[in-house]
């Protein structure tokens, strides 16, 4: 296979696992959510959720961008794992299947590397519902193109939002 050699899952660079750390404590919007790592590793990332009345939508379920945010993020720190510092990501296109109503206590997105070129990566992410009693059922799937790109510059992002 050409382009980025998937390694072992559980085997992720330290370096590799504190940037991912760090650019994920960079994006506001998941902090506002309330966005926490479970697990980071080579080609997997899992994030979690925990339900808010405030992120649902008019029928009391948790609101489908809350939810496609926590995959689309997911996907995007899972393909992030397989490159060198000296790239970032973007996302070019996902595909969002909404299985049942987002009803639960808690969600996790799990998200793992199908392919990973030197440009592309193409990534699913299953999200689930944890409710009373420890039950988990599945609300979303997602396959998502994920871009490697250079790093901007602090800089440049603060001139963009002036």
């Amino acid at each position: 296979m050409m382009g980025v050699a998937i390694h072992d899952p559980a085997v992720l660079d330290p370096s590799a696992d504190r940037r991912i750390r760090d650019s994920i404590g960079r994006q506001t919007l998941l902090g506002t959510l309330g966005v926490t790592i479970a697990e980071i590793a080579a080609g997997r990332v899992v994030l979690d959720l925990e339900y808010r009345p405030d992120l649902c939508q008019q029928h009391g379920y948790l609101h489908a961008g809350a939810i496609t945010t926590l995959a689309d993020s997911a996907c995007g720190y899972a393909a992030a794992s397989l490159l060198p510092a000296d790239r970032d990501v973007l996302t070019v296109e996902f595909k969002v299947n909404l299985l049942a109503p987002a009803a639960g206590e808690r969600f996790r997105a799990t998200a793992e590397v199908v392919r990973a070129g030197r440009t592309l990566t193409v990534c699913s992410a299953e999200v689930v519902a944890w409710a009373d009693g420890g039950t988990a059922a599945p609300v979303a799937l997602m396959q998502a193109t994920i871009m490697a790109i250079a790093p901007r510059m602090p800089t440049e992002m603060t001139e963009l939002s002036a």
